[in-house]
C-alpha cells in the first residue's frame, strides 16, 4: 500500500510541538509497517538524518517551492501517483486531491479560535481557511486531546463525533528521564549564566499566547520573597512577541530575567532537570507537551486550568487561572519553598507518564491511516 506524508514542517529549523510529533511518528511507523511504502513529500532542505536507519521502506520527494506554493504542488504529485492513504500531520491539506485517496488530519489546537486576538489578522484568515477546507475533506481527524476534539466540534458542527479521534502524544522517555550528572548539567547552564535549581523554567514559543507578560509580571511578585530567583523563558520568538521583551525591560528585575530565545534540543534536559520549577501559565493550548517533559525530568510544574492543561497534568501540576498574575506568583512561591508540595508533585509527574507514550501514538495514528472507510 503506497501512503504519502506531507513532511514540509521537517525542512523548518525550529523544534516546537508539531514538528517533534512528526519526528516521532517517523521514528516508528517504518518498523510498525515494513511491508507498507511511505513516501515523504517535503520542500527544499530536509536533512535526512532525521529519519532513523530502521526507517528503510519510504523515499523522498522534493518539492523545491514556496510554502504558498507546497500545497499546490503536492495536490500535483498526489495526482501522478494516485496513493491509497495520505496523511497531514498538520491541520492543513491541499485544495485538490484523487477523491480515492483516503486522507487523515491532525488537529493540534484551534487557538486561532479561542484567542484570536493573539495572532495576525493574515495568519488568522489563514489558519481558518486551511483548517475549514482540511476537516471537509478528511475521512479521519486526529485531535491530540479531549480539549481540543471539543473545541473541534463546537467549531463544526457538521462533524460527526465518531470522525474526530483522540491520540494523545507521548514523549521522549530517553532524553528527559535519564538524569544528568551535576557536573555535565552545570556545564551546560554555565553556558546561559545559570545555577542548578536556581530559576523558573518556562519552554515553549514567545508568543502572546503563552501569558509570558504575566509570568513576567509574577516573576516580580515572587521576588520579594524569593530574592535569589531567576525566570529563564527559552523559545523561539514567534508573532507579536515583542510586548514580551518590552516587559522584560520594564521589570524592576530584568537583570534576572533571561530570554534565552531557541536552545539546541540537545540542552533541553539540561535546563529542564536543572530548573527549580517549570511554569507553563499558558492561556490555551491543544495539547502541552512540555509539561510531560518536565514530569520526566523530575521537575514540579505549574500550568494553567484551561484548555488541555488540566487533561495533561492531571492532579501533578498546581493549576492555576491564567489571568490571575497573583495567584501565578503565590503557587510558583509555593513551588519554589515547600519541598513536601515538591516531593509530592514530582512523584505524581512520574505516575502520570504512564498515560503517554510515543509508541502507543504511532501506533493508533498508523492503524487509523490504514483502516480502509467506506
Amino acid at each position: 500500500m503506497t501512503i504519502a506524508l506531507q513532511v514540509a514542517d521537517l525542512d523548518a529549523a525550529r523544534i516546537d510541538g508539531t514538528r517533534v510529533y512528526l519526528l516521532e511518528l517517523l521514528k516508528r511507523f517504518g518498523a510498525l509497517a515494513p511491508h507498507e511504502d511511505f513516501h515523504l513529500y517535503h520542500k527544499n532542505k530536509f536533512n535526512q538524518e532525521l529519519t532513523p536507519p530502521s526507517f528503510k521502506n519510504y523515499t523522498l520527494h522534493k518539492i523545491p517551492f514556496p510554502n504558498q506554493w507546497m500545497q499546490t504542488r503536492f495536490a500535483l504529485e498526489m495526482f501522478l501517483s494516485r496513493p491509497e492513504k495520505i496523511f497531514f500531520p498538520v491541520q492543513a491539506v491541499s485544495v485538490f486531491l484523487p477523491k480515492e485517496s483516503q486522507v487523515t488530519i491532525v488537529v493540534h489546537d484551534l487557538a486561532f479560535k479561542k484567542y484570536p486576538e493573539t495572532f495576525t489578522f493574515v495568519t488568522r484568515f489563514k489558519l481558518n481557511f486551511l483548517l475549514k477546507r482540511a476537516v471537509a475533506r478528511a475521512q479521519n481527524i486526529i485531535a491530540v486531546s479531549e480539549a481540543t476534539k471539543h473545541d473541534l466540534l463546537s467549531s463544526f458542527p457538521e462533524l460527526t463525533r465518531d470522525k474526530v479521534h483522540v491520540i494523545y502524544h507521548g514523549f521522549n522517555q530517553e532524553r528527559f528521564e535519564t538524569r544528568i550528572p551535576l557536573q555535565k548539567k552545570q556545564h551546560t547552564l554555565n553556558l546561559y549564566g545559570l545555577k542548578d535549581q536556581g530559576y523558573i523554567l518556562y519552554i515553549g514559543a514567545l508568543q502572546p499566547r503563552k501569558n509570558l507578560v504575566r509570568l513576567i509580571d509574577a516573576f516580580a511578585i515572587l521576588k520579594k520573597s524569593v530574592p535569589a530567583a531567576k525566570l529563564v523563558l527559552a523559545g523561539e520568538q514567534a508573532w507579536l512577541s515583542q510586548k514580551i521583551f518590552t516587559e522584560k525591560k520594564a521589570s524592576p528585575y530584568h537583570d534576572d530575567i533571561f530570554i534565552l530565545g531557541k536552545v539546541p534540543s540537545a540542552h533541553l534536559a539540561d535546563l529542564y532537570q536543572g530548573a527549580r520549577c517549570f511554569a507553563f501559565p499558558s492561556l490555551y493550548e491543544g495539547f502541552g507537551l512540555p509539561i510531560l517533559e518536565a514530569f520526566a525530568s523530575g521537575t514540579p510544574v505549574l500550568t494553567a486550568n484551561n484548555s488541555s492543561l488540566p487533561e495533561v497534568a492531571g492532579e501533578a501540576a498546581l493549576l492555576v487561572n491564567a489571568l490571575d498574575t497573583e495567584m501565578i506568583a503565590i503557587q510558583l512561591t509555593r513551588l519554589w519553598t515547600d519541598d513536601v508540595l515538591r516531593q509530592a508533585l514530582i512523584k505524581k509527574g512520574t505516575e502520570r507518564l504512564k498515560k503517554f507514550s510515543w509508541d502507543i501514538c504511532a501506533q493508533k495514528t498508523l492503524s487509523l491511516i490504514l483502516e480502509k472507510k467506506d
